[in-house]
């Protein structure tokens, strides 16, 4: 029986790739305890893409763009690429690069801080060229709601807790809430 596996292989990831053509896996995204394999990037937070996180490995990026919102569901903060382009009254700052390449095998994090309050919004970190890890965000989605990461969950608003669960994103975003 010959078979027409010896021209296949398998991703890290379980997808089957052609002999030949390049195998480009998905960006496993960590949020709190929770795995979402194989993401485009994309945090969609009650159906709205409130976060978007893009790595190059080859240049040693890690770049965010956020959306910030308060509990009234008014945007009072965009950052796009690591830099905030709409800052309520200077209340936020961003700890990280403004995309200066680093060497490859830095792993690059993002700190984006609440002046008003000294909560940390985001933190955000580069795992390995292929995984970013979410350990901290206290934020609002843009319904108001508040959304709460930390190591061991994500919460938003009062109802929806989620620890421990893998997702396969399919190439499409990580969904909360």
């Amino acid at each position: 029986m010959d078979d027409p596996v010896a021209f296949r292989r398998t991703g890290s990831i379980g997808r089957t790739a052609t002999a030949g053509v390049p195998f480009k896996p998905g960006l496993e995204l960590r949020i709190g305890s929770n795995i979402f394999r194989s993401t485009n990037g994309v945090v969609k937070i009650h159906g709205k893409e409130q976060l978007v996180i893009e790595v190059k490995p080859e240049r040693g990026l890690l770049l965010t763009t956020l959306d910030l919102y308060n509990e009234r569901c008014i945007r009072i903060a965009h950052l796009r690429r690591n830099v905030l382009t709409l800052n309520d009254s200077g209340r936020f700052t961003v700890d990280g690069p403004l995309g200066q390449g680093l060497s490859p095998v830095d792993n690059p994090s993002i700190l984006v801080t609440d002046l008003q309050s000294g909560h940390v919004v985001l933190e955000v970190r580069r795992a390995s060229e292929y995984r970013v890890d979410l350990t901290c965000a206290k934020l609002y989605s843009h319904k108001g709601m508040p959304v709460e990461i930390t190591p061991h969950y994500c919460r938003i608003g009062s109802v929806t807790t989620l620890f421990g669960n893998i997702v396969e994103a399919r190439g499409g975003p990580a969904i909360l809430g």
